[in-house]
């Protein structure tokens, strides 16, 4: 399961989506942190196609877990070698021009 939250700031659209079970987590690598607040990533729960409609909406993109870059790595909205992992969790970021 996949939690997508969409965020309107003017003419911009931020997507920020996880792994529902890493919601809540705080993740620590070296000098990274990745912070999965339920205030920032909480949304609408679903799956693959509610990600993807999503991403096809947005400007900007905070994705985190192996399920959710998995997918957007497969519909083309991320490159697979631009996921950073710390503590072994995936993390991308995608921004259209």
């Amino acid at each position: 399961m996949i939690t997508v939250r969409l965020i309107k700031q003017g003419r911009e659209i931020l997507v920020a989506a996880c792994d529902k079970e890493t919601l809540g987590q705080t993740y620590r690598e070296g000098d990274l942190k990745l912070e999965v607040s339920k205030e920032f990533y909480e949304g609408e729960d679903g799956g693959e196609e509610l990600l993807v409609s999503r991403l096809n909406m947005c400007t900007m993109a905070n994705l985190v877990g192996e399920r959710t870059c998995r997918i957007a790595a497969r519909h083309k909205f991320i490159e697979q070698d631009c996921v950073i992992t710390i503590q072994g969790v995936p993390h991308a970021q995608m921004f259209r021009w």
